[in-house]
């Protein structure tokens, strides 16, 4: 298929990798966005549905349909101890914290300035400075393609994990998400343990101090994607056994890391830090110079250099502590998504 037959994707991936599909629909309702998934599923066409490109990695034109998550709408209703909301997959994730907080709606603070999308917030059960999806999440609506009906599952049902859900296991392919439950409970409870928020007193601290906070940390450490194409944090914060974190910890005493269950969660960043690799470069694509766990595009860099260069960051960490990173970004190729590690 020839250049001209294809239609940009660059404006809609945070990377801005200049790759293309066959064709782009905009889905503005939950009908046309059911009709059209379940429409092209049916027919054996090829698609992938997209939110807010912030968590994609193109590496070739795909060659299919890419149809855009564009529905819109926040419903608010409560009991004696909850707000409980109904947002639309489209609406924007940051937009919905800025939303809550104006209505005096707290629990959503410590996730702000997260890039994307609503609906793609339980498939990799989003998180950051203390807080998961999970924490919030009530319940869960999407498009049963096997079946064309809209099914609901409660958190439980969603089977979350770190970075992790049934959306990117068992219904991987299989499931649109079409809206999502909130549960957030009237008596807030801040969270205050990690990095700058550590200052604050718990007994005072108000939702809007925390906000703020995030907002300024996450704005001097992360480039805006508009300024210099990536996709956040690149990487999983690896979990290794507690006792290959001591083995670790003797041999690198600054080495970060939190226990959580079944080990400890080390910082990835600190581990391609410390590995020499900020502001290292393949082609057009680098190590941020602030934030090692984000990759950059410098101008004009392809898919195959970030894939590359995820390669040799892999590899070196591999080489240096025997620790295995996961890429956070879905890469797409031609026939659709693929692993990274993959030739």
């Amino acid at each position: 298929m020839s250049a001209e037959q294809l239609h940009s994707l660059k404006a809609y991936n945070t990377f801005a990798i200049e790759h293309a599909c066959v064709s782009i629909i905009n889905a503005d309702s939950k009908e046309s966005l059911v009709e059209t998934c379940l429409g092209l599923h049916q027919a054996g066409k090829p698609f992938f549905v997209l939110g807010g490109g912030s968590n994609i990695l193109l590496i070739e034109d795909y060659l299919g349909t890419v149809v855009r998550i564009l529905t819109r709408g926040v419903e608010v209703s409560e009991d004696s101890d909850c707000y409980l909301l109904t947002v639309e997959a489209g609406e924007n994730w940051h937009e919905l914290v800025e939303y809550c907080l104006k209505l005096g709606i707290s629990g959503l603070e410590n996730l702000a300035l997260i890039p994307g999308t609503v609906g793609a917030a339980p498939i990799q059960n989003i998180g950051a400075y203390g807080v998961e999806f999970v924490d919030v999440c009530d319940w869960v609506e999407y498009l049963d393609l096997t079946d064309g009906k809209l099914k609901r599952f409660n958190a439980a049902e969603c089977d979350f994990g770190y970075r992790d859900s049934i959306f990117k296991r068992e219904l991987k392919g299989l499931a649109v998400i079409t809206s999502v439950g909130f549960k957030l409970s009237k008596r807030w409870q801040p969270r205050l343990d990690y990095g700058p928020l550590a200052r604050f007193d718990i007994e005072s601290v108000t939702p809007l101090q925390v906000y703020n906070c995030i907002c300024e940390t996450r704005m001097s450490k992360l480039p805006d994607p508009k300024m210099l194409g990536n996709a956040g944090s690149f990487f999983k914060n690896p979990i290794v056994s507690t006792e290959q974190y001591l083995t670790l910890q003797r041999q690198y005493p600054t080495i970060v890391g939190y226990p959580v269950d079944g080990g400890t969660k080390l910082a990835a960043g600190w581990l391609i830090d410390n590995a020499g690799l900020k502001g290292f470069a393949i082609g057009k694509a680098s190590v941020h110079e602030q934030q090692a766990l984000v990759l950059v595009n410098k101008g004009g860099a392809t898919g195959d250099d970030v894939m590359c260069l995820a390669r040799y960051i892999i590899e070196k960490i591999y080489t240096l502590f025997s620790v295995i990173l996961e890429a956070e970004p879905r890469v797409i190729g031609a026939q659709g998504e693929r692993e990274l590690t993959n030739d």
